[in-house]
């Protein structure tokens, strides 16, 4: 079992602050600006959710960003797309993240501050979503890198708004506004910059005077369906996504 102090500053690229009741708040960062995702947080964050998950004390989950974005930005650096053995530890680590979310069980709630462009499916697997006016949505870098969008989006989006309207986001990579986003079942609340957190925290400390066991276990039964639908479907997807990048390789090559 994870102890608090043995992991909370563990994490590089995420600021973990926990109150007496048990509310958890971990904001996404890249040396306290927002977050620039790459190949290290990439394996970091898969540690970060299994520590989170096995702390017992943990009551309640916030994710949030940093600056103005909870997450537009990714580099290629730590990131080996193109060789076998790269895209097998990307595979690997693709798995676990998603597995190591849905294994926190506690409620989770994600508290968006800005746009969110890559790794979606860390927000649609939380149970509350809160946004600002400034969100929006997209799968942007799967195919500005010519690859194939398979590491959870593929399952999570047609599941959230529907299977056209899914395939359709992912496809033409849309852009959606934050009101659109609630219209279609994405997002809880849309509010204010300044207040977003100070609601997070309203609904997280609610959900943290409930009896532990009542709030985790109401955890575990509103995520079954989601861990069966990402258990048959991301390391095929994951796959594919590997196969388009040999391709892409053989191109540049």
């Amino acid at each position: 079992m994870s102890m608090f102090e043995t992991y909370r500053n563990a994490f590089p690229n995420a600021l973990l602050t926990r109150k007496a009741n048990g509310v958890l708040e971990v904001k996404f960062h890249t040396d306290g600006e927002k977050l620039v995702f790459n190949g290290y947080t990439h394996e970091q964050f898969v540690e970060l959710f299994h520590a989170i998950g096995e702390d017992r004390e943990n009551r309640v989950i916030i994710l949030t960003g940093s600056g103005d974005a909870f997450m537009d930005a990714i580099s290629p650096e730590g990131f080996d797309f193109f060789s076998p053995t790269g895209f097998d530890k990307i595979l690997r680590e693709g798995r676990k993240v998603l597995s190591n979310i849905l294994d926190i069980e506690v409620p989770m709630i994600t508290a968006l501050n800005g746009p969110v462009l890559l790794h979606s499916e860390y927000a649609l697997l939380t149970d509350t979503i809160l946004a600002t006016p400034q969100t929006v949505f997209q799968d942007k870098p799967h195919f500005e890198f010519g690859i194939v969008p398979g590491d959870g989006v593929h399952i999570l989006w047609p599941e959230v708004i529907g299977s056209i309207r899914g395939r359709h986001f992912l496809l033409t990579r849309q852009v959606l506004d934050a009101e659109t986003a609630k219209d279609w079942g994405v997002v809880n609340e849309i509010v204010p910059a300044d207040k977003l957190l100070t609601r997070a925290h309203e609904i997280a400390d609610g959900i943290a005077a409930l009896p532990p066991l009542t709030s985790r276990y109401t955890r575990i039964a509103l995520t079954q369906r989601l861990k069966r639908l990402v258990d048959e479907g991301l390391g095929y997807g994951l796959a594919l996504e590997g196969i388009s990048a040999a391709q892409v390789a053989h191109t540049m090559a």
